[in-house]
């Protein structure tokens, strides 16, 4: 089957991206007709092998929607371009991350040559937009801003589904998210799993011997992470009489500041890659995940694939697949995160046990399998169209 796959993320150092890389680094190992157009420092076209690579180079209009990704509104200059790139190509389908500017520009091209679109989601575009709002209205009264910020989820979540409502079929990280685009846009679903590279994150990359318990967390500093959880979790934690430990926050975003001026005992390291990311990991002794607006929380699997047990609430666990007590542990707020942690740190049977769990967890979730999977679902989804996976 020939994809045409066009990510709102690539070289950016969020999920969408990892799924990405991964996406296009499996098509050139399999050796699959795969292209790929996606932003770069310049606009070029490069081939290789079975797989062509179209980058665009957003303009002076782009804005920021995070730290290190942005949205041009004006990438539309570039339809006669890619259109005659993915005409050449001869696509089976054209598969479509969200309705960022790559994936607008995805669909004009979809509908320009007749090809069916795929849609994946991967982002609770509507629940970010509300905890931003949320945050921005941090000045009024309770009621009005929360009612302001129910009206922002809702009809964010309208925009978003209208959207999804031009793809032929759906693709959707979770269960619960897959059964509400199915009932709002009327389209088939399927489940797209998300995997890790095993090599790469491994308990192999600790460095680290002995020191302050590392607490760790990787992903953007931002509001609808819930970021500041963690201040509140430092107290509760010299509450109970600990102060051998460590908070190693890795990312960037606009709570990085607020983090650093609210919090005694932290690292912030930035944004870290490769080698630097994996060893990050490795030396952590837990990892805390106070996001309650994840589709999936990749990073879950990078940091179990670590070795590392992982303090997470439980609908975003059960997502993934952690099972509370066997590769972490389920936390619904502050206090029940800090008892866990507080569990792991006093008992290192219990650390060790989940450790060795969350690695084999991590293992059995292997991007080959997940992208062969894929394969099967394109096939499926075309061949069968109506058909809920």
């Amino acid at each position: 089957m020939r994809v045409a796959f066009f990510p709102d993320s690539f070289h950016e150092a969020n999920g969408v991206g990892t799924l990405s890389r991964e996406f296009a680094a499996f098509a050139v190992r399999q050796r699959l007709p795969f292209l790929t157009v996606h932003s770069g420092p310049r606009t070029q076209v490069v081939h290789r092998e079975s797989s062509t690579t179209v980058e665009l180079k957003r303009g002076p209009a782009s804005f920021p929607l995070d730290h290190d990704l942005d949205c041009d509104p004006l990438l539309s200059r570039y339809k006669k371009y890619v259109t005659a790139e993915v005409k050449t190509f001869r696509p089976d389908l054209i598969h479509i991350t969200g309705p960022g500017d790559m994936g607008i520009l995805g669909f004009w091209v979809a509908h320009t040559l007749g090809v069916p679109l795929v849609a994946s989601w991967h982002t609770n575009l509507h629940e970010y937009a509300a905890r931003r709002f949320e945050k921005i209205g941090s000045f009024m009264p309770d009621g009005w801003r929360n009612h302001l910020s129910g009206l922002v989820q809702n009809q964010s979540l309208r925009a978003c589904v209208s959207f999804y409502r031009l793809a032929r079929f759906i693709l959707a990280p979770n269960e619960k998210m897959l059964k509400l685009l199915v009932e709002r846009t009327g389209k088939p679903g399927f489940l797209m799993p998300h995997g890790v590279d095993t090599d790469v994150y491994t308990p192999a990359k600790r460095r680290r011997t002995g020191g302050a318990f590392c607490i760790g967390y990787v992903g953007r500093l931002t509001p609808e992470k819930n970021v500041r959880m963690f201040a509140d979790l430092e107290k509760r934690l010299w509450a109970a009489g600990e102060h051998d430990f460590k908070l190693f926050l890795v990312g960037a975003g606009s709570e990085k500041e607020w983090l650093r001026k609210n919090l005694s005992q932290v690292e912030l390291p930035g944004v870290l890659r490769g080698d630097g990311l994996a060893e990050a990991f490795a030396g952590m002794d837990v990892f805390v995940f106070p996001s309650r607006t994840d589709t999936f929380g990749l990073v879950l699997l990078e940091a179990m694939s670590s070795g590392l047990p992982v303090v997470v609430n439980g609908e975003t666990g059960r997502h993934v697949g952690i099972e509370d007590g066997v590769e972490g542990l389920y936390a619904e707020d502050t206090e029940s995160a800090a008892n866990s942690v507080l569990a792991l740190k006093r008992n290192e049977g219990l650390r060790t046990r989940m450790s060795g769990a969350a690695r084999g967890f991590a293992i059995s979730n292997d991007w080959s399998e997940v992208f062969k999977q894929l394969y099967r679902v394109y096939e499926c989804g075309l061949e069968k169209d109506g058909t809920v996976f």
